[in-house]
C-alpha cells in the first residue's frame, strides 16, 4: 500500500517545505516545521474559487470608480459593556470579525459570554460555538456569572460545516467561536489546531460574515510569548485584534486593541475581575497610582496615553549599590531604553549610575510604550539615588533625547486637565506642552533641557 506523501508546514508563517528543515526557508524561525499530511491535487473543492459565494474569487465582477461608491459610516451596536465598547470603537459592528487572545484563564470566555448574553437581551439573536468545553459547562459559568434566564443559543461542536449550517439555520446576529484553534474542516485531513485548519476556518468564517453581516467574535489561542497562536496571516484576516493583559494573580486586566478598522488602534479596557464577572473600571488611573501616606524617594507619577484615554500611572524606582556587575532591570518598560535615559542623566545632569544597581516598575502591571515617559523616569532614578523624594501631588512627562533636550508629548492639554482633575498640583512638562491659559491649581514648569528639570525639582524640595 503506497505510503501517504507528507509535507512540513511552518507554524509561524504556514510556510511548507517537501522536508523537515531546522529553519523554516519562508519566515527563519527555528524548528518551527511540523509534519501534516499533503492535500491531494484535486482535492481543492474548500478552494475560495468554488465556494459559490457572490463577491469573491470565481466570479467576474463590476469595476465602480472610489467616486461612485458611497460613503456610509458603519452602523455599531453597544455590546452592554463600555469598556469593552470603547476598544472595539463604539461596539459591533455588522458583518465584523474580531479575534480576541489572551493567557489561558485570563477571562476570554467569561467577557464574551456577558458580552453575548448583553447583546441578546437587547434583542440581537447570539449562538455561542464552544469546542473547548460542553454546554452544561458553559450553563454552569452562566450562573456564576448571575446570568439569569439567559437564551444565547449554545452550540458544542468543533466541525466547521456543522457550525456554519447552524448560523445559515438560526440567523444569528452574532456568533462567538472559543476557540478556533478547536475547529476542523473535514475537507482537509491535517488535525485541528494545525497551522492548515486554522488558516482554512478562519477563512470560511470570515467569508460566512462578509456575505451575510453575521457578526464574528474568534478566541484565539496564544503561545509562550504572548503571541497569538497560528498563523500571522490570521491577523491580517480579521477586522479588529484585541488582546487580554494582565496577571492571573490580580484581580485587574486590560484589554487592548492593536488593529481596528472600524475604530482607534491601542485604545484599552480596564475590567476588575469580581465573583460576578468582569466589571468596567470607570476610574483606571487610581488602579496604576500606590496611596502613600507621604511621598516617598524614587516614585514620580506620569500622565500617559493609551489611545484617546489619559492614564496617570506611577513610575517606581530603587537604586542601590551594586557589585562588579550593576544590573539593569525595568518591569512594564523598554530596558534598553532605561539604559539609554542612564547614559542621558550621566552626561547632560551629571547623575552617575553607573556602579549602581538600577530597577525601574510601572505600577499596577501596565506597560508603558512610548516615550513620553522618559522624563518621569529620570526623575524617579534621581529621587531614590539621591534618597529625596518629589513633591507630593508631582506629576511629569516627556520624551528626552540623547542631547539632554526634552521634547513634546501628543495631546499635553489633555494629559494636564486629567492630573489637575485627579488633584495633583505640580507639574514639570516640555516647554512646548506648556498651556497658554493656566490650569486651575495646577502649577506648571516648562523645561527644554534635562538639567532644566533637575534644578526646578531640588528647588522645590
Amino acid at each position: 500500500m503506497a505510503k501517504d506523501k507528507s509535507i512540513y508546514t511552518c507554524n509561524e508563517c504556514g510556510g511548507t517545505s517537501p522536508r523537515w528543515l531546522g529553519k523554516c526557508p519562508s519566515c527563519g524561525a527555528w524548528n518551527s516545521l511540523v509534519e501534516t499530511a499533503a492535500e491531494p491535487a484535486g482535492g481543492g473543492k474548500n478552494r475560495l474559487s468554488q465556494t459559490g459565494r457572490t463577491g469573491y474569487a470565481g466570479q467576474a465582477q463590476a469595476v465602480t470608480p472610489l467616486s461612485a461608491i458611497e460613503a456610509t459610516d458603519v452602523a455599531r451596536t453597544p455590546s452592554g459593556i463600555s469598556e469593552l465598547d470603547r476598544v472595539l470603537g463604539g461596539g459591533i459592528v455588522e458583518g465584523g470579525v474580531v479575534l480576541i487572545g489572551g493567557d489561558p484563564g485570563i477571562g476570554k470566555s467569561t467577557l464574551l459570554l456577558q458580552a453575548v448574553d448583553a447583546l441578546q437581551r437587547e434583542g440581537l439573536p447570539a449562538l455561542y460555538v464552544t469546542g473547548e468545553e460542553s454546554g452544561s459547562q458553559v450553563a454552569l459559568r452562566s450562573r456564576r456569572l448571575g446570568l439569569d434566564n439567559s437564551q444565547v443559543n449554545v452550540l458544542s461542536e468543533i466541525q466547521l460545516e456543522k457550525i456554519l449550517a447552524t448560523c445559515e439555520s438560526t440567523q444569528p446576529a452574532v456568533v462567538v467561536i472559543d476557540s478556533i484553534q478547536t475547529m476542523y474542516s473535514d475537507q482537509l485531513s491535517s488535525a485541528p489546531g494545525s497551522v492548515a485548519q486554522v488558516r482554512e476556518c478562519a477563512a470560511h468564517l470570515t467569508r460566512m460574515a462578509k456575505s451575510t453581516g453575521i457578526a464574528v467574535i474568534l478566541v484565539g489561542h496564544v503561545t509562550k510569548e504572548g503571541a497569538l497562536a497560528g498563523p500571522r496571516v490570521l491577523e491580517h484576516m480579521v477586522d479588529t485584534v484585541l488582546y487580554f493583559e494582565g496577571d492571573t494573580h490580580s484581580s485587574f486586566r486590560l484589554v487592548r486593541a492593536i488593529k481596528n478598522r472600524f475604530g482607534a488602534v491601542n485604545e484599552i479596557g480596564v475590567f476588575a475581575m469580581t465573583e460576578k464577572g468582569l466589571k468596567g473600571v470607570s476610574n483606571p488611573s487610581a488602579i496604576f497610582l500606590s496611596h502613600h501616606s507621604d511621598p516617598v524617594p524614587g516614585s514620580c507619577v506620569l500622565v500617559t496615553l493609551e489611545g484617546s484615554r489619559p492614564l496617570l500611572v506611577e513610575i517606581q524606582a530603587l537604586v542601590d549599590a551594586a557589585g562588579p556587575s550593576p544590573r539593569r532591570l525595568s518591569v512594564g518598560l523598554d530596558r534598553d531604553r532605561l539604559a539609554m535615559l542612564l547614559a542621558v542623566l550621566n552626561r547632560h545632569a551629571g547623575v552617575a549610575c553607573a556602579d549602581q544597581d538600577v530597577f525601574v516598575n510601572a505600577v499596577g502591571g501596565v506597560r508603558i510604550g512610548e516615550p513620553a515617559a522618559d522624563l518621569a523616569v529620570m526623575l524617579a532614578i534621581t529621587s531614590s539615588l539621591r534618597g529625596k523624594a518629589l513633591p507630593k501631588g508631582f506629576i511629569a512627562f516627556g520624551e528626552v533625547g540623547l542631547a539632554g533636550e526634552v521634547r513634546p508629548a501628543t495631546r499635553g492639554q489633555e494629559r494636564l486637565k486629567e492630573a489637575a482633575k485627579l488633584g495633583f498640583t505640580v507639574a514639570v512638562v516640555p516647554k512646548a506642552n506648556a498651556p497658554k491659559k493656566p490650569i486651575e491649581g495646577l502649577t506648571i514648569h516648562a523645561v527644554e533641557r534635562v538639567d532644566d528639570a533637575m534644578q526646578i525639582v531640588r528647588g522645590l524640595e
